[in-house]
């Protein structure tokens, strides 16, 4: 029988920020979303603890593209020619080409991008399988369904194992470290669509899951009172930055927005984890997504009558 295993990352050397997910069934290796070529050497190690190589593995599943998800595949395909990347395809060509997502990111991160993150090399068309949203992927034994899930992004998708009840989420539910019972959206540029998002979050309440896989960061225990939670926070901070917009207009609302989340977080948690979540939050990225989606609403023209 097949289990998920968490692989921490230890990404910029900070414990509880990324996780990878591993599944070994009859034979087969698949990973879940690798992370960024930045935390190869972790990667590596983590797969040598249980007898393993990157030459043993025969896929993996990208939830979405962004690079803290995404980043390694094309050196991990480079490494193991033979690997089946699947992913939405809406990621796919640029999966295949990355330039585009490298020059995005640039734009965010800029000097920071390469400590950060590392390298993004593609993967070559042949190894990609491009998902749409009601297929399976088996692993050995194991099957996966995969549900369409966008919101985060519009290539997201969510891996759920009925077997054992787990959701692979990637970003569709935020971020929330394992054991810990405070969240916070994450919702960077330029795909935040909240209309879109809650349709995708009944998609997974409506597999019942008994548990949650977060790449930030790891196994939630509770998933429909973590999802209820989630959905109120997610609408809590579009509704925040709608007034701050109006409020302060686009020069002042992005310094007031990470002020008072900034803010609300040291209220939550203890001042080591407060830290975590500003660092691994990015509260600037979640002010420009939720930015752009109020930008899109007001530019969309109102329905007819």
């Amino acid at each position: 029988m097949a289990e998920l295993h968490r692989i921490d990352l230890n990404w910029t050397g900070r414990p509880r920020s990324i996780a990878a997910g591993l599944i070994q069934s009859n034979g087969q290796v698949a990973l879940i979303d690798p992370g960024p070529a930045s935390t190869l050497e972790t990667l590596r190690g983590a797969l040598l603890t249980r007898g393993l190589q990157v030459s043993h593995l025969n896929a993996i599943l990208l939830t979405h593209i962004h690079m803290d998800h995404a980043g390694a595949t094309g050196t991990l395909v480079r490494e193991n020619p033979g690997l089946a990347v699947y992913v939405h395809e809406k990621g796919a060509p640029h999966m295949a080409n990355p330039a585009k997502l490298a020059a995005s990111a640039k734009r965010l991160y800029g000097d920071h991008l390469q400590r950060l993150f590392g390298d993004f090399l593609p993967v070559p068309a042949e190894n990609l399988r491009p998902l749409a949203g009601g297929e399976s992927v088996a692993i050995g034994a194991h099957k996966l369904d995969v549900l369409y899930t966008p919101g985060h992004a519009s290539h997201h998708v969510t891996y759920f194992d009925a077997r054992e009840g787990i959701a692979c989420v990637g970003d569709t539910a935020g971020i929330r470290i394992e054991g810990h019972s405070y969240l916070m959206p994450a919702t960077p540029p330029p795909d935040i669509d909240l209309e879109v998002w809650e349709t995708s979050l009944g998609k997974i309440l409506e597999r019942s899951p008994a548990r949650l896989f977060l790449t930030h960061f790891g196994f939630v225990n509770d998933p429909a009172e973590h999802i209820a939670r989630y959905r109120e926070a997610l609408h809590g901070w579009g509704a925040i930055i709608g007034i701050l917009l109006r409020a302060y207009g686009e020069e002042g609302a992005p310094a007031a927005f990470v002020e008072q989340m900034s803010d609300e977080i040291r209220r939550s948690v203890s001042p080591a984890d407060a830290e975590h979540y500003l660092f691994n939050g990015g509260l600037e990225l979640s002010w420009a997504g939720l930015a752009r989606y109020w930008r899109k609403q007001s530019a969309a023209p109102a329905p007819s009558a």
